[in-house]
């Protein structure tokens, strides 16, 4: 049986789970959808064609699903996906689609959005993400499983963050961060690979050895990006973390892929 305060306002149109728990002061609009055993604390609000996943908590001040912050939103029904065992921590803004990037954001499972950080219209948010406090993510913006963007960080619009990077805090992101890459800087350069997350997550030695060897072969100061490209691809074709990055690379993309400075290539 569900527990809701009795000072909470839930739209009887809602779709909640008798397992969920909301406390008081919380807002719940008629097109939402809240999963088993979510958990929503109090001063919450969630509208918008908004599903919640199972198991995910909530903090207090969230703004979940509201209208995107987009002036050519036209009040289209757009949706917002919220995946499962999330946290959402308080003054959290997650924002549902727009007409122009699909109609739709979506975060994956397990995810971790600090106090005060924001995902615009259209992102596409991985399982095992982790925004840290006040990290805000433009609109468009993609990012892979268990990518970590630190505190202050802005990503603007249409940037691609890589599986298994990071994002340095106080960083001002206008370019596609490579997977398992580690940019830093108030106009982000790459900085290196992220190679504590890498053994934290158990890759073994000798993917990490040519993953490291690869790196300073793709941005060497010699030749063309293409051509290093091919080359790597052709010498590392067995190392699955090398061919995400070629792929990575050699996607379509808005933006320019984000270079290392000449002195930090290592």
């Amino acid at each position: 049986m569900n527990k809701i305060h009795n000072t909470a306002i839930i739209d009887s149109n809602s779709l909640i789970d008798n397992s969920v728990s909301i406390g008081p002061f919380c807002v719940i609009g008629p097109n939402v959808k809240i999963e088993k055993n979510v958990k929503i604390r109090s001063n919450v609000v969630i509208d918008g064609y908004t599903v919640i996943g199972e198991g995910t908590e909530i903090f207090p001040f969230a703004s979940i699903g509201l209208p995107p912050q987009d002036l050519k939103y036209r009040g289209e029904k757009s949706k917002l996906n919220i995946g499962k065992e999330s946290i959402i921590r308080e003054y959290v803004t997650i924002n549902p689609g727009t007409e122009g990037g699909g109609m739709l954001t979506i975060t994956g499972n397990k995810c971790l959005f600090m106090a005060s950080s924001h995902v615009a219209h259209d992102c596409k948010v991985g399982d095992n993400v982790i925004l840290a406090n006040n990290a805000t993510l433009g609109g468009h913006v993609e990012v892979g499983d268990y990518a970590f963007v630190a505190g202050l960080a802005a990503v603007h619009q249409f940037v691609r963050i890589g599986a298994h990077s990071m994002v340095g805090g106080m960083s001002g992101v206008e370019n596609d961060v490579i997977p398992y890459g580690t940019v830093t800087g108030n106009r982000a350069s790459l900085s290196g690979l992220n190679l504590i997350g890498l053994k934290r997550r158990g890759f073994n030695r000798e993917d990490i050895n040519g993953l490291r060897q690869a790196y300073r072969m793709l941005f060497a100061p010699e030749g063309t990006l293409q051509e290093r490209i091919e080359d790597v691809a052709r010498l590392y074709s067995n190392n699955s973390l090398v061919l995400d990055i070629v792929n990575f690379v050699q996607k379509d993309s808005s933006r320019r892929i984000c270079q290392p400075r000449i002195e930090s290539i290592e």
